[in-house]
């Protein structure tokens, strides 16, 4: 099983959820962040400097078979994509086991 948290601009997150759910990725999280990043650090409209170092994000978390990975990246990728600074990060980190507390399944079965 493989994790991927992806950071993507706040405005694309109703494309990236229907793009998930269109390959049958149906459960994951997802939460508001903040985060320091390469995008402009200053903006002055009409004589006023504004701060913009502080840059809204959603965090996505999930969790997937290792046979999905690909795919699953691959529209994570294309659904979050602008082209400009600031689209984002992919991170994929190996999941050891995983757990149903429900029906304590274990595994595979407990992401189904």
């Amino acid at each position: 099983m493989k994790k991927i948290e992806a950071i993507i601009r706040t405005e694309k997150f109703s494309e990236v959820k229907r793009a998930l759910q269109e390959i049958g990725v149906l459960f994951f999280t997802y939460w508001d962040v903040t985060g320091v990043g390469n995008e402009t650090l200053g903006h002055v409209y009409r004589g006023v400097a504004y701060n913009t170092a502080d840059i809204p994000r959603r965090m996505l978390s999930l969790v997937v078979q290792e046979d999905n990975l690909d795919l699953t990246v691959e529209v994570l990728l294309s659904a979050a994509y602008t082209g400009k600074i600031g689209d984002g990060k992919l991170f994929i980190s190996t999941i050891d086991e995983a757990y149903r507390i429900r029906t304590k399944e274990s595994g595979i079965k407990s992401l189904l």
